[in-house]
C-alpha cells in the first residue's frame, strides 16, 4: 500500500507564488510509482488539496484529512515547500508535531531560528563562523541616518530579518535611501536587519543527512547581472548559476566542511542550502541559511543534485523513508 504525501505549499508571504511553482517542481520530481502524492495549497485558514482532477477540497485541520471519492484519506507525511510563513518559521512543524505527522523540514526551534536571519548569524557567530556586521531596527523603533553610517558603513543592505525572495531588500549607498528602505522592508516584516556590505563571489551549498549517508552538494556560485541577487535575479533569469563553483580546491572543501557541521550545529532534517560570501583570502562568511530551499526545475538544489549524478527522485525519496 503507498504511503499519501501531501506536498505542503502557499502560505502567508509575497512567496506564495515562489511556493507553488516549487511544489510543482517537487510534485514532478517525485516517485509516483512508490507513493501516492498530492499537493496541498494553504493560504490563512483555507487549506485545501488539489485532487487529480484539478478540483480542490478542504483539508479537516483535525487531523490532517481529506475526503475522496467519499474516503477519507490521511496523510503519511507532509513535505513542507511553504517559502515564508507558516511553513519555514516553525508553526507548522509544531501542528505536524502533534498530530504525529512525519515531515521534510527541520523542528519548530530550527526551523524558528534559521527564519529568523539576525538570531541565526549571532548564534552561529558564537561557534566562530564569520558573518557581517549587522543590526536590528524593530516596527516602532526609531534609528537615525547617522547611528546606521557609524555602525554599519555604506553601501549595506537594508532587508526583512524574516522573508526571502529578495522581497523589500535593499542596496543602500546613500544615507538618503536609508529610511525609505526600512520602510520597505518593514512591509515585509516586523523586523528589519541592517547588514554591512561585503565585496566578494556569492555561493550557494546545499545538504542533506540521514541515518545512513551525509550529501554535500557541489556548489554553486552566483553571478547576478544586477546590483545583487535580487528576485529577479533568482528567477527571471538575470544572473549565471556556475555549478560547480570556480572556487580553489581548499575553499571548496572548507565550504563544504562548514556546510556540514552548520547542519548538525542547528539539528537540521531534510535539505537545507546555507548561501555564503567569499570575500579576499579565501575568508567564507555565512549570509543565511534556508530550511525550505526553492525546488522548481531551475533552482539550486535541483541544480546540485544533477551536478553530483544524482537524481531528484531518489533524493526526495532518502529524505521521506529517512523519516519512517
Amino acid at each position: 500500500m503507498k504511503r499519501i504525501i501531501a506536498i505542503v505549499a502557499g502560505g502567508d508571504s509575497s512567496e506564495f507564488p515562489v511556493s507553488l511553482r516549487s511544489a510543482q517542481g517537487i510534485y514532478s520530481f517525485i516517485d509516483k510509482d512508490k507513493y501516492e502524492v498530492y499537493i496541498v495549497e494553504m493560504k490563512g485558514l483555507c487549506w485545501e488539496v488539489v485532487l487529480p482532477d484539478n478540483t480542490k477540497v478542504s483539508i479537516d485541520r483535525n487531523d490532517f484529512s481529506f475526503i475522496c471519492q467519499e474516503k477519507k484519506k490521511v496523510f503519511d507525511f507532509a513535505y513542507i515547500i511553504i517559502h515564508g510563513t507558516p511553513g519555514e518559521n516553525g508553526i507548522l512543524q509544531g501542528y505536524f508535531d502533534l498530530l504525529h505527522i512525519p515531515y521534510s523540514t527541520c523542528d519548530v526551534l530550527a526551523s524558528a531560528l534559521t527564519f529568523n536571519k539576525f538570531a541565526l548569524n549571532h548564534y552561529l557567530k558564537g561557534f566562530g563562523i564569520r558573518i557581517a556586521e549587522s543590526l536590528m531596527v524593530r516596527e516602532g523603533f526609531e534609528i537615525t541616518d547617522q547611528e546606521v553610517i557609524d555602525k554599519i558603513g555604506l553601501p549595506c543592505f537594508i532587508k526583512p530579518n524574516e522573508g526571502g525572495s529578495s522581497f523589500g531588500v535593499t542596496k543602500v549607498k546613500t544615507a538618503e535611501e536609508i529610511q525609505p528602505a526600512i520602510r520597505k522592508a518593514m512591509n515585509e516584516s516586523p523586523e528589519v536587519m541592517i547588514e554591512a556590505f561585503m565585496a566578494g563571489t556569492e555561493i550557494t551549498c546545499g545538504c542533506y543527512k540521514t541515518k545512513t549517508k551525509e550529501v554535500v552538494f557541489p556548489i554553486t556560485e552566483v553571478v547576478s547581472k544586477n546590483e545583487f541577487f535580487d528576485y529577479a535575479a533568482k528567477y527571471d533569469g538575470e544572473s549565471r548559476e556556475i555549478t560547480p563553483a570556480r572556487l580553489d580546491e581548499d575553499v571548496t572543501e572548507r565550504v563544504k566542511l562548514l556546510t556540514s557541521a552548520i547542519y548538525d550545529i542547528l539539528g537540521c532534517e531534510g535539505i537545507i542550502r546555507v548561501d555564503y560570501i567569499i570575500t579576499e583570502g579565501g575568508k567564507i562568511n555565512l549570509l543565511e541559511v534556508n530550511t525550505t530551499p526553492g525546488m522548481t526545475e531551475t533552482s539550486f538544489i535541483p541544480q546540485q543534485v544533477r551536478a553530483a549524478g544524482m537524481e531528484m527522485k531518489d533524493v526526495l525519496t532518502d529524505i521521506i523513508e529517512n523519516k519512517f
